[in-house]
């Protein structure tokens, strides 16, 4: 009796661990088709993705050119603008000078000389209009 226990005991230890190994089994092929569906996608997924990156490398080594030739230009600008600021700012500076020194010149000139309103006559001060009258001079339309 206790052989046929352990052949029983023994037949249900082989039938567990037989649908443990289909059941594994199943599992593995699952597993190597989805890793295969995986692989499908992934390969192009990469193509791409690499072929992006050229394409951005491609894209900064233009921006790369173009932000040199900014600098270079900039600093070009710069000495233009020094060059022409020692060159012409002097001799502007002076022409200014000139020109503000003749403006005053001729201002001066066309408006005549204010007259006293009043002259001092030994001690006294009288209106100017009393003096003129006393040289003989009227006080309108004449200048001295």
């Amino acid at each position: 009796m206790a052989g046929i226990l352990v052949a029983v005991f023994w037949a249900i230890l082989v039938s567990f661990l037989a649908v443990v190994l289909v059941r594994l089994a199943q599992t593995l092929r699952a597993t190597t088709a989805l890793v295969a569906d995986v692989t499908e996608q992934a390969v192009p997924l990469l193509a791409d993705a690499s072929a992006t990156l050229r394409s951005a490398q491609t894209q900064l080594d233009k921006v790369d050119a173009i932000a040199s030739d900014v600098q270079e230009v900039t600093s070009n600008a710069s000495a233009l603008s020094t060059t022409v600021a020692s060159t012409f700012g002097g001799p502007l500076v002076k022409v200014a000078a000139f020109g503000y020194g003749v403006r005053q010149a001729i201002g001066r000139r066309a408006t005549p000389a204010p007259e006293p309103a009043r002259a001092v006559i030994v001690g006294r001060t009288v209106p100017l209009a009393r003096v003129r009258k006393r040289n003989g001079r009227s006080s309108r339309g004449q200048k001295d």
